[in-house]
């Protein structure tokens, strides 16, 4: 073996070892759960949303989850956050209450439709309900 490969394997070695265990070893949360039909997904915890005033889970089986609002929220909004022009991931802006997308500046209203395009295609939306302290979602109808 060379110098250069055993010093660049022991290099990728040494930093994977020196990673925390969560980031290597913790398998992804994506538990399906309801106690009324198992199309319910788990995006997050609704501490995870109070603290953030939205909610991002992208390994769902449903598909990429942005939940926006808070647990005293009377409606919660969730959509699939991948932009329907090029498949960005779009960003919640409060103040506007918009989601844009960073690529090309699809602008969509709270309820995921296209508001500015060039997307021409409105978000996917998913129910959303907090059942106990996780904040679930289900494909709408």
């Amino acid at each position: 073996m060379k110098r250069r490969d055993f010093i660049t394997c022991f290099s990728l070695g040494y930093f994977a070892s020196s990673l925390p265990e969560k980031v290597v070893a913790s398998p992804p949360e994506t538990t399906a759960i309801s106690s009324t039909s198992g199309d319910w997904q788990t995006v997050g915890t609704i501490a995870e949303l109070d603290k953030a005033g939205q909610l991002l889970n992208e390994n769902l089986p449903v598909g990429a989850v942005l939940v926006i609002g808070t647990s005293k929220s009377k409606n919660l909004v969730a959509v699939n956050p991948i932009c329907t022009h090029m498949g960005c991931t779009v960003e919640w802006l409060a103040e506007e209450k918009i989601f844009l997308c960073p690529c090309h500046a699809s602008e969509f209203d709270p309820n995921g439709n296209v508001q500015m395009g060039p997307a021409t295609k409105p978000l996917s939306n998913y129910e959303t309900k907090i059942e106990g302290d996780l904040v679930i979602v289900k494909r709408s109808s």
